[in-house]
């Protein structure tokens, strides 16, 4: 696969004509799992540098590995920084980096809470902006990411942008930012549901007589298998959920009780909405608890 990170494309071979060249600003979870698709996609190791300056064991060995460059010294401008450290640390690192921002650099952020007015004042002398919101399976490869480009940002950037994230996932762009709160109160943070929903599984599966490590087993392949079910046929979730509902069997039996009153709908409402709150007051758009 080709992904295009500069002005020509990388070819597979392990060059990267016209200089497209990546920065990895911070390589913890996320940024390493990025880092990691991209080389599986075809990037050659030759045009990535990561600048982390406490690397884990495990990113000084896939450098030592691979030959992607680890805090290099040179400061040659790139064509693309990512931006992937935590938001509270972007200020002194971001600092680090400017010899490496030209007119052709695209700043694409990953980072929770930081506007696209705080990337362009930390970055002030990149010639396109870029804000992304991966969510935690993009260290499978499996992630669901959104993003959404500054104004006049061209599109040849916005593709440059969309073939880094969609190394790792599926990507939606958004047309306002406004929408980014509401999207990490949905995917950013619905991992975390999933979770707790094996878990609570798990601990019904027991109450109803199952061993605690059946039902575990049980919960966890019952959920992944669901969610492989609707990658795999496309169809809708409501008629999946149907297809596997007989009229007067054990699935209505059960959904009669989830389903009651809407209950399960107002919950997800009200924990998404406290989500989406949460996420406004960390990136100083919305009222402060």
């Amino acid at each position: 696969m080709t992904i295009d990170i500069g002005p020509n494309a990388v070819d597979g071979a392990g060059s990267a004509p016209g200089g497209g060249t990546i920065l990895l600003l911070g390589a913890g979870r996320m940024g390493g799992a990025m880092l990691r698709g991209w080389l599986a996609q075809g990037v050659p190791a030759s045009a990535i540098a990561v600048a982390d300056p406490s690397p884990a064991p495990d990113l000084v060995e896939l450098a030592a590995r691979t030959g992607v460059r680890l805090n290099p010294v040179d400061g040659a401008p790139v064509d693309t920084l990512v931006v992937a450290v935590k938001p509270q640390m972007v200020e002194s690192a971001a600092a680090g980096v400017q010899a490496a921002l030209a007119p052709r650099t695209l700043v694409l952020s990953i980072m929770a809470g930081k506007t696209l007015a705080d990337l362009r004042r930390l970055f002030p002398a990149a010639g396109s902006v870029v804000r992304a919101m991966p969510n935690l399976p993009a260290a499978v490869g499996r992630g669901a990411t959104v993003a959404v480009a500054e104004a006049g940002c061209p599109a040849d950037r916005k593709a440059r942008a969309e073939s880094l994230l969609t190394a790792v996932g599926s990507l939606e762009w958004l047309a306002d930012e406004a929408l980014v709160d509401a999207a990490t109160a949905l995917s950013g943070s619905g991992p975390a549901y999933v979770f707790y929903l094996v878990e609570c599984l798990t601990r019904a599966g027991v109450e109803v007589g199952l061993p605690a490590d059946v039902s575990e087993r049980l919960a966890r392949a019952t959920v992944e298998g669901a969610g492989a079910l609707m990658g795999a046929t496309g169809q809708p979730a409501a008629e999946l959920r149907a297809g596997v509902t007989s009229p007067g069997g054990t699935t209505a039996a059960g959904l009669s009780k989830l389903m009651a009153d809407d209950h399960l709908q107002s919950l997800l409402n009200a924990t998404l909405r406290a989500a989406a709150q949460r996420a406004a007051e960390l990136g100083g758009t919305g009222p402060k608890a």
